[in-house]
């Protein structure tokens, strides 16, 4: 069964508390929407497993999308949704090779947003609406700024959608502004 946004935002607050990985989780569901309608697929369905794709992180960080899987199967979740959040994790914490758009794209996605919403912190409207390609671009060669988010996912993962990296972080900045206001991206424009 494929459960309501409602439904995945109580599970996701349930195992995540701070606000930065719920705000992180959003941020990825934004971009998950995006990218769903650019391959001609559900959004609803893209955007559940990028909203719930770190559900176990808070509670279980050695165990990282391992208890993901354990919960979303106790709670019924379809195993297509389960397999696209485990994902993910390919060559960091799961053997799972992204397959689908799908998989491939939250593969992608979840590392990019990490630099966009740092690159949007420093700037001094806070906001995704006016950061741009070349300043991502120049953001992203820059190993040192949001260090933990890893460069080589998402240039993988861009060539796996065969995308032009440069594609991927537009369309994914374009995902982030649409919903910026629910992901925590307005800032004060």
């Amino acid at each position: 069964m494929r459960p309501t946004r409602d439904e995945a935002w109580e599970l996701l607050c349930r195992y995540t508390e701070t606000d930065a990985l719920r705000r992180h989780a959003l941020q990825v569901e934004a971009a998950m929407r995006h990218f769903a309608t650019l391959f001609a697929e559900d959004p609803e369905a893209w955007g559940l497993v990028g909203l719930c794709h770190d559900l176990d992180y808070e509670r279980f960080p050695e165990q990282h999308c391992v208890m993901t899987k354990r919960i979303l199967t106790e709670e019924g979740w379809e195993k297509a949704d389960i397999r696209a959040i485990m994902a993910h994790g390919w060559g960091m914490v799961t053997d799972v090779e992204p397959q689908t758009n799908r998989e491939k794209a939250l593969y992608t996605v979840d590392e990019l947003t990490g630099i966009i919403n740092a690159a949007c912190l420093l700037r001094p409207s806070r906001s995704v609406h006016d950061l741009t390609l070349k300043s991502l671009r120049k953001k992203f060669k820059d190993t040192r700024f949001a260090a933990g988010c890893n460069r080589d996912v998402i240039t993988r993962g861009a060539q796996m959608l065969g995308m032009e990296l440069d594609t991927v972080m537009a369309e994914t900045i374009a995902g982030l502004q649409a919903r910026a206001e629910i992901c925590g991206l307005q800032g004060n424009l």
